[in-house]
Formats: C-alpha cells, structure tokens, sequence
C-alpha cells in the first residue's frame, strides 16, 4: 500500500500553492511574463515578511533571501552570454557560414538538409540558439524558394536542431546554466561545460536523424507569409478632373468617401509645389493625390472619387497596368531584441521611420483580420510578423540597422570589418571556462566587455541583447527553489515521487522524472522547470540511493525538450510564424520527438552512471 509522506508546515503548503499559481501564469499570454514574474518575487518577499519562517534550526529565513537571484552567478552569465551572442549578430560573425551553407546546397539539396541541421546544432552548443535561428531563417527560405521546396519541411527541423545542439554544453541554454548552478548551490560537485557532452551527443544525434528523414515527411505543406507576394501594394496618383466628387471637397470629406481607408501621402499641385493632406486642406481639380495601396484598392479608389488612377505619368488602363518598379516584399519577424515588441507601428512612427509600407500582420500562423483602429494600432508580440514592401534600399537599409530579423528570399547577411574579433571574444569566452581558467559567469562578463571595448557593440545595443523576461523569470523561479527548499517542499515532493512510483525499478522511476520534466516544460517556461525541478530530483536521488548528478541531468535535458508546443521556446515562434505552422504541426512533429528523446535519455543516463 502506497504510503504518502505527511503534510509539510502551512509555509511550504504556501510556497507549494504560489509555485503552482505561478507556473499557471507563465504559461499564459494574457500577464506579460515579467509582470507574473516579478508579482511572484514581491508576494514571496512580502509574504516572508508579514509571516516570518524559523526553521527546526531555529534560523529565520530572511526574506532578502529572495532577491539574491538579481545577483545569482547563473542569471549573470546569461545575461553576458546573451550579449556575447548578440555581438555576433550585430558584425556578421556567422554570414560566412550561411553563404558557405548556400552554396552547399546548390549541390546535394537532401545531404544539404542534414549538414544544414548538424551546422546549426553544433553552433547552439556555444551560442544561444536565437541567432543561430536567425541566421538560418533566411537561408533556408531562399533555398526553399530557389528549389520550390515547401519552407515548411525545413524551418521546424532546423529550429528544433538549435533547441538539441543547446543540450551539449553549459552554455548551450540558459536552462543549462541555472540547472548546473542550483545543483552546485545544492552541495554537487560543479558540473563543467563538457561534462555530459557524451550523452548530450547521443540524444542530440538520434534527434538530428528524426528531424532528417521523419519530421519532413510529418510536416504538411504550408504557405509561408513571404513567398506570398498578394496583395502587392503600389505607388500611385490619383488625378482630380473637373467636377468629379473630390473637385473641391476637404481632405476629411475624401477618406470619409473611401471608408477611411486610403491613406494619402501627399497633394501634388504641380511639379514643383505639393502640400500635406491636412484634414481641412481642399482638394481642387488638376491635383494629384499621391496614395500607395493594392491595386484593387487603388481602382476602387478611383471610381469612388471619379479620379483618374495613373503611374509612372500613364493612365492605369490594360495598355498601362500598374508597375511594381523596385518594390520588394519582405517578412520582418519580431524577435526577442526588436523594438516593436509590446508596441505598436504607429508609436514607433514605423512607416515613416523606414519607408516601408505594412501590407499584413501575421500572428501564430494566421492573418490578423479583425483590426478596427486599424494595422498601426495592433500591438505587437514576440514572433509576430509584419509582411512589408519597400525598395530594395529601404529593405536593406532595415536589416543593416540590426533590430529586426528581416528575411526577404536573400541570404545578404550584414558583415562588418569587426566580425572575426567578436568570433575571437566568443571563442575565448569558451575556452576560459572549458579549461577551467575561469567561471562561465567570470569569462562571459569578461567578453561582453571586450565586445564593447572592442567596437563590435555600443552601449545602446546593450538593451537589445537583454531581454527583461529572460532576468525576470530566473530571478522568480531561483526565489521559488529558495521558497521550496527551506521550507521543505522539496523534500515533500520528492517524498511524494518516491511513493506514487512504489514498486518500480529506478530505471522506470528516473524515466517517469525525465517525462515530468519533458511535459512541464512545454507548458512553462524551461527555466522555471529546471530551477523547481532540481532540487526535488536531487532529493529524489537522495531518498533512493542513486547517483544525484544522474537525476540533475535528467531535470536537464527533461527541460530543454520543448518541442510540442510552439509557446514552449521563443525560437518556436519564429520558426512557426515564418512558415505558417499551426499548434497542431507542433504536436504532430514534436509529440514523438519528445518520447523518443525522453526514452534515449532514460537509457542512455543510467548505462553511465551504472543504476
């Protein structure tokens, strides 16, 4: 008979209940990740405070405790590595390989795919995985356009790919970094950057050959948003006759006729004087209102006001049909460093700002339709995508400006005079901390310096590197482990572990911990599954008598298996924005893959640690 441990003191029940309140928030998009976070640091501190807790030591727990996680080594060398990685994007440091990587597959297309997925789980064992993705992106999507390939078949592996090479090292994830870092606070011995490479291979390698020749054979055929290209939107005049509607009416009175919807850039009165499209400002015949639209808009324009549509100096009729010129179509895809995520295009001024013309906003897959204050007004969320059309200038001149991952079916990737020192900085970021001269949260620090020094960034690029979410969501899930651990919680539901799994053989109790950890994590945020899951694990190896650093790892890579879901990693969102994938491409592809890699982990860990 099942015997379960007895119930904890009222203040581990309450660091239970906050710890389950707070998983339901970070989970859910309505509370903006660092709102619940930092709701969750202030009632654990507040709540310390107002009922202070002695333990059977008779030591009280200081409620400053909590906020020691601002100055946690784990959180320190994130937040370095994050600007490290950043350094590398902003100097181009990996366009040689997406050129190389292009010409590649100009070759042996299905080789190419699985060089492709080796190339970037190998660079996501030192980098972050969000440049990495980043740098793919474009790549693969002019390939696809290039071999009329579905992007779709090639996105989700390769963004998968990066979440598999994280699992490596160290510093492959962050998750790694707070996971290594509990443990060490936990009294384990330090685990180094190399240390379960072994394993990480053998999971990573099995991976690699699903998303090779399974997932793109899962994976149905999408249109992504770019290769799209209707509705185009033009530049065109719209010239005023005698005596038509807009002969005399103000510019309030034309966009009323038009529904309020043409926007009018300028009033031509002759080829040397225009005026700006005031609301008072009246229109007279022989003006020309200059107005960028979709065909179909612009000729029902034309009929609504009795205006005569031309371009390019010619009446729009079959002989003259409207030209695109220059223009171009290109996705801009919001990732973690833009500066329109929870903003809007107007509070950014962005049409002006880059003279570009918004044709679309995409979100999870889908159209935006409903707009009523209209594609300025709508604010913008992480892996959002705004379907733009420009110059080939203008769309230049965005990606160089390096806010914005911009993919427009080119792999003309910014490259600067400074990307072999930032590869030079990264590289001895990794070899300090391998050969064990210095910490990872010494050496990254140290490199995010020299990336300064150096010129590869400036200072303002410094807020774009970090990501307030990222700091905000490790420090409530470290004050949460905190919370649990000297309360006592841990232990109780390590206890609880121990007796729901009664009966079992190790083998299956660690493999029941590593699905726990799989299936948290692509409904919470990683980090906070591997901060909260690494002190039960250990307890767990405690209570059974095995090997803790066998059990720490399973909360590692348990953690980093977030690949059923698109909300479960950021880089997810991109990859499913960029190629139209629905929640249900994520389940298809990434359901299996999690209990394939959950059963290679549950025999390849206790083969080593010999349970």
């Amino acid at each position: 008979m099942t015997t379960f441990p007895d119930i904890p003191n009222e203040h581990a029940v309450a660091a239970l209940i906050l710890t389950v309140v707070a998983l339901y928030l970070f989970s859910k998009d309505q509370v903006p990740l660092e709102t619940s976070s930092l709701g969750i640091i202030v009632l654990l501190t507040v709540g310390f405070v107002v009922f202070p807790f002695v333990s059977e030591d008779g030591i009280e727990l200081d409620p400053v405790t909590f906020f020691k996680g601002f100055g946690h080594e784990a959180l320190i060398a994130v937040s370095a590595l994050m600007v490290v990685g950043y350094g590398l994007i902003r100097t181009g440091a990996l366009e040689p390989v997406g050129r190389l990587l292009s010409q590649v597959w100009a070759f042996n297309p299905a080789l190419s795919v699985l060089i492709s997925l080796i190339v970037a789980a190998m660079l996501s064992a030192f980098v972050n995985n969000t440049p990495i993705v980043v740098l793919f992106l474009p790549i693969l999507i002019s390939v696809a356009i290039r071999t009329k390939t579905p992007a779709s078949s090639l996105l989700m592996p390769m963004g998968f790919a990066t979440i598999l090479g994280g699992m490596l090292t160290t510093i492959g994830t962050s998750t790694n970094l707070l996971v290594v870092s509990v443990a060490a606070d936990a009294g384990l011995e330090r685990i180094r950057m190399f240390d379960f490479f072994i394993p990480g291979l053998v999971v990573a390698g099995v991976g690699i050959v699903y998303l090779w020749l399974i997932a793109p054979r899962l994976l149905p055929e999408r249109q992504t948003p770019m290769t799209d290209t209707s509705p185009r939107v033009f530049t065109a005049h719209l010239a005023i006759p005698k005596d038509c509607f807009a002969d005399g009416k103000t510019v309030h009175e034309i966009l009323v006729k038009a529904g309020g919807r043409m926007k009018i850039d300028r009033i031509i009165k002759s080829e040397q004087t225009f005026s700006f499209p005031l609301p008072d400002v009246r229109v007279r015949a022989g003006d020309q209102l200059l107005v960028r639209d979709t065909p179909s808009n612009l000729k029902e324009f034309e009929s609504l006001l009795g205006a005569n549509l031309y371009s390019h100096g010619n009446i729009v009729d079959e002989d003259h049909p409207l030209k695109e010129d220059d223009q171009q179509i290109a996705e801009l895809i919001l990732d973690r460093g833009s500066p329109l995520v929870h903003r809007t295009l107007n509070e950014l001024r962005f049409a002006d700002s880059y003279q570009l013309s918004i044709i679309a906003i995409h979100r999870q897959g889908r159209v935006l339709e409903q707009m009523p204050s209209g594609i300025g007004k709508v604010r913008l969320r992480l892996g959002d995508v705004l379907l733009i059309q420009g110059s080939k200038e203008s769309i230049d001149a965005i990606k160089q400006r390096g806010q914005f991952l911009v993919l427009d079916a080119t792999v003309e990737l910014p490259h600067t005079q400074r990307a072999n020192r930032s590869i030079i900085i990264m590289g001895g970021v990794v070899l300090t901390a391998a050969l064990g001269i210095a910490p990872i949260a010494i050496s990254a620090v140290g490199g995010a310096l020299l990336m300064i020094l150096t010129n590869c960034l400036r200072w303002r690029d410094i807020q774009r590197a970090l990501s307030a979410q990222v700091i905000l969501i490790v420090v409530a899930s470290l004050s949460l482990g905190t919370a649990l651990t000297a309360t006592g919680a841990t232990s109780y539901l390590a206890a609880c572990f121990v007796a729901l799994t009664q009966g079992l053989s190790p083998h299956m109790i660690f493999a029941g911990l590593v699905f726990l950890m799989a299936l948290l994590t692509n409904v919470v945020s990683n980090n906070a599954a591997a901060v909260i899951g690494t002190p039960i694990a250990i307890s767990i190896a405690n209570h059974l008598g095995l090997p803790p650093e066998a059990f720490v790892l399973a909360v590692l890579f348990g953690a980093n298996m977030s690949f059923a879901t698109p909300m479960a990693y950021q880089t997810n969102l991109l990859v499913m924005n960029a190629a139209g994938y629905t929640f249900g491409d994520f389940v298809r592809v990434g359901l299996p893959m999690t209990f394939l890699l959950c059963g290679v982990v549950s025999w390849v860990l206790p083969v080593l640690y010999d349970f």
